[in-house]
């Protein structure tokens, strides 16, 4: 039997794995025909693992994607299959686990039955060299290691860590691995709740306020409508600050996300006495509120606007981050070949955008306004290339600022 047609009749008895799964966005390329996994996909046909349509019949001849084999593979989970069967559904679990955590479905199964604890990593090279009018050039060259090893406790429970080791490409320093987060997470049906150092991320408007870690804890409830609640401590010296103490923080965000549209606002306090006479912050004011909005719209499988802003109702000056960024395709750093670009304006005020998500930013300094463009590109699988060049002033002085930044990325 052909194997596209072999698989395709089996596709049907899938489509009842839940409404909202079969309503999300479907991002992942086409499985290649010659893919192994079609030969893990008949077999489990032939001994009946998975079941086709009633009358036996396969529904049209068309390519199946990431997506819809993923939407087999948890069919397969679900029947706790023995023997050689459960051997494969468990390399078919492992080669999709993404797209099933996507869909939904946990692999706690195959994570204990395989091993307690698993690890992944990642070797990035980063280049980076930035350009301000009537100042000497600044770089930056260098490559980072980070592994991220995570432990099942139970069904629900994860501990996650990353850690961190980097080399100082131009001048032949390396620093000693340090561990940049660890946390315990527990993930039901409503909500998620962590506990401990954890990644610190302004979702609702992409970034544009924070991307770093803090200490503390976090609550979210909701799947498609989404609320976050942080409480805990944040470290500045990875801020527009630059002071190495901790600041108190509390934070609520709201998001949502029907596949097409993703829509979100947000609120974050910050006490701490270095916020004191900064540029910009009055000499008693140790306090920062920040608001955040951002929306993100797709067009169709190609094109997306997204766009964000921020305020900081407590700062005189450098008070306001806005960011609007057209985007084209995307990358999958398991498919060789695909690639994204994308054109953007930013306007990053350093008291309202305190640690940026844009690399061309959070490497080249904030306080900046001006246009960007970037492009990424897959030449091997897990291999990831990425480019970027902003162009602008300086807010302090008008002057001109440009940065280019580039990156390869290898995941394991």
């Amino acid at each position: 039997m052909n194997k596209k047609m072999a698989a395709m009749m089996v596709m049907g008895g899938i489509m009842g794995t839940s409404a909202s799964a079969m309503a999300a966005a479907n991002p992942f390329s086409d499985v290649p025909a010659d893919h192994w996994a079609y030969d893990a996909v008949v077999k489990l046909a032939a001994d009946g693992v998975i079941e086709g349509y009633g009358d036996g019949a396969f529904k049209g001849n068309r390519n199946i994607t990431r997506y819809e084999m993923a939407q087999m593979v948890a069919k397969a989970m679900a029947k706790n299959t023995a023997g050689a069967d459960k051997a494969i559904v468990d390399k078919l679990a492992a080669e999709f686990a993404e797209e099933l955590n996507n869909l939904g479905v946990r692999v706690s199964n195959l994570e204990r039955n395989a091993d307690m604890l698993k690890w992944t990593g990642e070797l990035r090279y980063i280049f980076q060299r930035t350009n301000n009018e009537g100042a000497a050039d600044k770089s930056h060259n260098r490559a980072e290691l980070r592994l991220f090893p995570t432990a099942e406790v139970n069904d629900h429970w994860h501990v996650k860590a990353r850690i961190t080791a980097r080399n100082d490409m131009k001048n032949d320093t390396t620093t000693n691995a340090t561990l940049t987060y660890i946390y315990a997470e527990g993930a039901y049906k409503n909500f998620t709740v962590a506990a401990g150092k954890m990644p610190l991320s302004s979702t609702n408007d992409e970034g544009l306020v924070v991307d770093d870690f803090f200490s503390g804890v976090q609550l979210t409830f909701g799947r498609k409508l989404q609320t976050v609640l942080e409480y805990g401590r944040w470290n500045l010296g990875n801020s527009t600050v630059s002071k190495n103490n901790a600041a108190d923080y509390q934070g609520i965000q709201f998001n949502y996300n029907s596949g097409k549209v993703f829509a979100g606002a947000g609120y974050r306090h910050l006490s701490s006495d270095s916020f004191k006479g900064i540029t910009g912050v009055s000499a008693n004011e140790d306090n920062f509120n920040i608001w955040s909005a951002g929306v993100n719209y797709r067009f169709d499988k190609n094109f997306s606007l997204a766009g964000a802003y921020a305020q900081n109702s407590s700062a005189d000056d450098y008070a306001k981050a806005g960011n609007i960024c057209l985007n084209y395709k995307g990358i999958n750093r398991k498919n060789p070949g695909t690639w994204g670009a994308y054109a953007a304006y930013r306007y990053i005020g350093r008291n309202a955008s305190l640690a940026s998500t844009y690399n061309t930013i959070s490497f080249g300094g904030h306080n900046r306004k001006g246009w960007e463009i970037g492009a990424s590109y897959v030449p091997f699988k897990n291999v990831t290339t990425d480019i970027a060049y902003f162009h602008g002033k300086q807010l302090l002085d008008g002057k001109d600022s440009n940065t280019l930044f580039a990156r390869a990325r290898f995941m394991f």
